[in-house]
């Protein structure tokens, strides 16, 4: 269990620490997840503990790497206020460079989306933060998927945004969130409507789009039946059935001028 030391070039040492000084920046690390806090106690081996790796930083020492194996000692051991526990301990570092550590620890390992994501904002990583501004401009906020106002997909919102821009980012979460809400804030639908908003610019109107696919019986479920029909037939990825379908239904509709078929652009 020893974790590999990815920054050697930065100076550490090896010290007991006193489990009372250690903290966690909800920043810096992912959410503590009790399933795994568990499953470490079911099987707990004081001697297959590892080094945990920390910064001692304002009078305390941040967990950077090992959080879910310090909680697990903790509740095995009780009372642990004057436990000390083993640590590789770096000296000075900003909470940025341990969001920076974290992400390179774990980038081998199971470490959830946004948990990466969240890191990688306070980390300073450009596409990360530009995304995380884009969403909350919109009114919307990065979180688990379920939640009002949350966006869980935030591999899509990194991919939309560096492959089409901010623009079109912030016009596909307008536009789907507009028309149908949190349940349009899924992967397909908002790479669907980035691959919209950038195929057809300006020949898109957008209020026009909201107020069509607002009024769209069985809403999010009617689309998505299209897209999936669309899928089958052309074996194209999800996101751009997701389109065709948008483009169809705005077609539909009677009078005033058509948007080219997707699939002949």
């Amino acid at each position: 269990m020893k974790p590999v030391d990815t920054n050697r070039k930065l100076p550490s040492q090896i010290k007991a620490i006193p489990l009372a000084k250690m903290r966690v920046s909800v920043n810096a690390q992912r959410e503590l997840r009790p399933g795994r806090v568990n499953a470490l106690l079911s099987d707990f081996d004081l001697d297959e503990l590892g080094l945990i790796v920390a910064n001692q930083r304002d009078g305390f020492f941040w967990i950077i790497d090992g959080q879910h194996r310090v909680e697990a000692l903790k509740q095995w051991l009780g009372n642990w206020d004057d436990q000390l526990i083993e640590c590789r301990v770096y000296s000075g570092l900003t909470e940025k460079q341990e969001a920076e550590m974290f992400d390179r620890l774990n980038n081998q390992l199971t470490v959830g989306a946004l948990d990466k994501f969240k890191v990688r904002v306070t980390a300073g990583r450009p596409s990360e933060v530009a995304v995380s501004k884009i969403v909350q401009q919109q009114g919307l906020k990065i979180g688990p998927s379920g939640s009002a106002g949350n966006i869980g997909s935030v591999s899509t919102l990194v991919r939309v945004y560096e492959r089409s821009g901010p623009s079109t980012l912030s016009r596909a979460l307008r536009i789907a969130h507009g028309s149908f809400g949190d349940p349009g804030m899924t992967a397909p639908v908002i790479d669907g409507f980035g691959h919209l908003c950038e195929r057809y610019n300006g020949a898109l109107q957008d209020d026009k789009t909201v107020e069509r696919l607002m009024t769209l019986r069985g809403g999010i479920g009617a689309l998505m039946s299209r897209a999936d029909v669309l899928r089958k037939q052309t074996r194209k990825p999800s996101a751009q059935c997701v389109a065709a379908a948008v483009v169809d239904i705005l077609n539909s509709k009677q009078g005033g001028s058509k948007l080219p078929s997707w699939w002949s652009t």
